[in-house]
């Protein structure tokens, strides 16, 4: 067992959630630390987008504690999980086709300058200046900030999504199949991309069926199975045999076809 310097900048302890008669999380324990990378798997319905919502506020868990910088806190909704720092790329990405990469990362959030007679228009070239700031910091490359994310590359699009959500003092990032559909090429920018963020000191929680991208950017892999905890193990030190037994629910040695898991290891 690894003893860890630095306690948890998010601990959640016994987060139980229930859907009508479905146990959807039973008594489930989750840790991220700073400059953290963590592996969330578990098969479809294993309790993983249950687990996310609860920590992004979208849904209130049932019993459980929510612990952030090592203080109890009680969540209302989202809002109150952004305001600790904590941020969601979702698979959809949220992002607006019809919008330059500027306005995307400023979408709600645009900062205005005063003008005479009290008039507030947007702060084009603030904005501009801080948009390459956060993407040169993030070492992401695009051919135009100006130019509309319907003309980005699927592996670019989420490295803007990404950097919509560290730019606004982030210190915990959650990805949710930050790989899927993209090509090899898009694949390796992402997974450098959050490398980069783990640099940075930011924890981040990867969800994904994808093995060999877990074992390439994971310190540490945590499996759900039927809701519950289904074992936590460091990369270093565990096989892909070890964690797709732990999602089957096998022993190991017994889960010997990786493929009919649905896992890409």
């Amino acid at each position: 067992m690894t003893i860890h310097p630095c306690p948890p900048l998010l601990a959640m302890r016994g987060i139980s959630k229930r859907f009508g008669a479905v146990e959807a999380l039973i008594g489930v324990d989750f840790d991220v630390r700073a400059g953290e990378v963590v592996g969330l798997v578990g098969d479809n319905g294993a309790g993983k987008s249950t687990l996310v919502k609860c920590i992004a506020g979208i849904y209130r868990y049932d019993t459980g504690e929510y612990f952030f910088e090592g203080q109890a806190r009680t969540i209302g909704g989202p809002q109150d999980v952004v305001r600790l720092g904590i941020e969601t790329v979702y698979q959809d990405l949220a992002l607006c086709d019809n919008l330059d990469v500027v306005a995307n990362l400023y979408l709600g959030r645009e900062q205005h300058a005063r003008q005479a007679r009290l008039l507030s228009v947007v702060d084009e070239i603030t904005m501009e200046k801080h948009t390459l700031d956060v993407l040169r910091g993030l070492s992401v490359k695009l051919p135009n900030i100006r130019a509309k994310i319907s003309a980005l590359s699927g592996g670019q699009r989420q490295s803007v999504a990404v950097a919509r959500a560290v730019m606004w003092n982030s210190k915990i990032v959650m990805l949710d199949e930050p790989t899927a559909a993209l090509s090899v090429a898009q694949t390796r920018q992402v997974l450098d991309l959050i490398r980069r963020m783990r640099t940075q000191g930011l924890g981040v929680v990867v969800i994904s069926h994808n093995l060999v991208d877990i074992f390439e950017v994971c310190d540490r892999i945590v499996v759900l199975r039927l809701g519950r905890n289904a074992g936590t193990f460091e990369v270093h030190a565990a096989s892909r045999e070890q964690i797709v037994a732990a999602i089957m629910g096998a022993e190991f040695g017994e889960a010997d076809d990786i493929q009919q898991t649905g896992y890409n290891a």
